[in-house]
């Protein structure tokens, strides 16, 4: 079975896959053959391992602060002055203060102990040591072990939530999921519009209620549909913004309350969208919502032309929540499954040479 969910996220040419009927797409035991697993290992490797050119474009300004600080240090001893240039430059790129410190103190300690010989050889050093502190299996996404999977969508307005939640919707149903949306952000102006209109452009199914409808009950109608008529993913995008913080984490605990008299496991992730070029303001919202709603993986947005690509890593290194997705522009495929170590190889501009 975890096999089986894994093809639903990365596609490969079984196209018989969709035709079975839905009990039998999930029994046990498995019907396809030993090389099947195999291509399917290699598949995931190697979507996993790849860094895009969308990403090292996405990253670059964020790669470019972080070159030019190494730079500067190069055929240079690391003592304390080099220490607080090198500080600089990892806060300059919004990997936050606490980050920022613990990297330099390490870096610093391995100068000492000659496992850095040069100051060139730094960002190297702190590339690998970013990649121990983020292991990749930590941004896999959560399904539930029978369909559908329930994944509600949460965030600030403005932070991208809405368009984030369409763009997952074209991820999953180009991976063969059958996707419906649930407009459960009512109280903002047209958002339920907004969702239509991308559900439209994605080709999926859409529950929505009238403006000022409760959220609740467009979450619970979607999740009753999505068992009746079988689909795979239940998209439900929520409200940013309401009188005050009490009020709007109460209104998603009431979300998830109702969602569970439909779908007793769910919902099966709790994903928190964030605007990357925030920087640590993001790093701030991640906290309340962390306490608040029980967050289960972050989707940071918007970090194309921005120099504060840093702040990904901020957020799981201060939150301790996973990133799942980033986003690198406007286009439909711009949202991106996260990958530690094709995003440290992209913003140090170094090849993955592991």
């Amino acid at each position: 079975m975890p096999y089986l969910r894994l093809f639903a996220v990365y596609r490969l040419p079984l196209t018989d896959y969709r035709a079975l009927p839905n009990a039998q797409r999930y029994a046990e035991p498995c019907p396809w053959p030993l090389d099947f697993f195999k291509k399917l290992k290699e598949t995931v490797v190697g979507v996993a391992k790849k860094a895009t050119e969308a990403l090292k474009t996405g990253v670059q300004k964020t790669a470019k602060v972080l070159r030019g600080g190494f730079d500067l240090l190069v055929g240079r001893k690391l003592g304390d002055e080099e220490c607080e240039e090198l500080r600089a430059t990892l806060i300059g790129a919004d990997l936050g203060p606490h980050l920022a410190e613990d990297l330099v103190a390490k870096a610093q300690e391995a100068f000492r102990g000659r496992a850095i010989e040069s100051a060139d050889q730094i960002a190297i050093f702190l590339k690998d040591e970013l990649k121990r502190q983020f292991p990749p299996q930590d941004a896999a996404p959560l399904f539930a072990d029978e369909p559908p999977t329930v994944i509600l969508i949460v965030g600030v307005n403005g932070s991208g939530k809405t368009t984030s939640t369409a763009k997952l919707a074209h991820f999953y149903k180009q991976q063969g999921q059958k996707v419906l949306l649930a407009a459960a952000d009512t109280f903002r102006a047209a958002a339920v519009e907004q969702l239509t209109m991308w559900s439209e452009r994605v080709g999926v199914e859409i529950v929505k209620g009238q403006q000022g409808a409760k959220p609740d009950s467009v979450a619970y109608t979607a999740c009753e549909k999505a068992v009746a008529q079988k689909f795979d993913l239940v998209l439900i995008d929520t409200a940013g913004r309401l009188h005050n913080k009490k009020n709007l984490m109460d209104e998603l605990e009431k979300i998830s309350r109702v969602i569970k008299k439909k779908v007793p496991s769910g919902p099966h992730e709790v994903l928190l969208v964030l605007d990357g070029t925030t920087g640590q303001n993001a790093v701030r919202q991640a906290e309340v919502f962390t306490e608040g709603v029980g967050v289960t993986g972050l989707v940071v947005t918007k970090l194309d032309g921005t120099a504060k690509g840093g702040a990904v890593l901020a957020m799981r290194s201060e939150v301790q929540v996973p990133v799942k997705w980033i986003g690198l522009g406007e286009k439909m495929t711009d949202l991106k499954p996260f990958d530690a170590d094709s995003f440290l190889d992209a913003i140090f501009g170094l090849d993955n040479k592991d």
